[in-house]
């Protein structure tokens, strides 16, 4: 009985959030510049054709780095937008938890990200007319894609709940994302090897999200790394309850 006002709070918002999104060119620009891009990136930089191979690995590959851009500039609006516009003062008297407030928020962007992701499922189909792929590890990367998707979307929202800035939301959420994606580089790795040895900076390396994001590529499901995931999400949605907190209490 506790939790149902928060839930039905949550979906609330959470249906005010997605109908926000539909109405407005936001997600449609979002979507279509993401397949343009996933396109451009997996077709003329990664050579899909050209590796003569029936899997996505030239695809899924450049999902870090895309994501990294594109998803905090759907999330930078969350709550900067709401506290640029006034209507944050209004959606912090309902009597509704914080809690309820941050996730239907979030759960908005992480859909629209979603369906994002689902559109690129004729390039699935298409790897399967063309051969034989590994259809288990290809679904297995598109699970952790959409977790990795929502790690990027929640820092996105923490950082929009700390400014009322929408562009400094962005590139502090672009700042943070990309370093805890360029831990996993080689050559960063290799760089801390150098100075700190190999096993200190494979221990750093364990912090990246491309780091967790490969194994899930070679089809590897590793609770380890939906722990990492589903950690960074619920860490930065709790420093957003806390951001979003403090304003409430003035």
């Amino acid at each position: 009985m506790i939790k149902r006002p928060g839930l039905a709070s949550m979906l609330a918002v959470y249906r005010r959030e997605l109908l926000s999104y539909v109405t407005t060119p936001t997600a449609y620009v979002f979507v279509a510049v993401f397949l343009f891009a996933i396109g451009l990136f997996t077709f003329q930089v990664g050579g899909f054709f050209d590796a003569r191979r029936a899997d996505l690995t030239a695809f899924f590959s450049f999902h870090p780095w895309l994501f990294m851009v594109f998803l905090p500039a759907i999330a930078m609006r969350l709550w900067a937008e709401e506290s640029r516009s006034g209507a944050l003062e209004l959606l912090l008297t309902l009597p509704a938890p914080t809690w309820s407030l941050v996730v239907g928020k979030f759960l908005a962007a992480w859909s629209v990200a979603g369906v994002a992701l689902l559109l690129t499922a004729p390039l699935w189909i298409t790897v399967n007319i063309l051969g034989s792929p590994d259809n288990a590890a290809i679904f297995t990367a598109y699970l952790a894609s959409l977790l990795m998707a929502g790690a990027y979307i929640a820092i996105g929202s923490a950082m929009s709940a700390l400014t009322q800035a929408q562009i400094v939301a962005f590139v502090l959420a672009v700042l943070i994302s990309f370093l805890l994606t360029a831990l996993g580089l080689p050559m960063v790795l290799d760089f801390f090897s150098g100075m700190i040895g190999g096993g200190m900076a494979e221990a750093i390396a364990r912090f990246s999200l491309l780091h967790h994001f490969d194994a899930a590529q070679r089809g590897v499901v590793e609770f380890r790394s939906v722990f990492y995931f589903l950690t960074v999400l619920a860490l930065s949605l709790g420093c957003t309850i806390l951001a979003v907190d403090a304003r409430r209490g003035g």
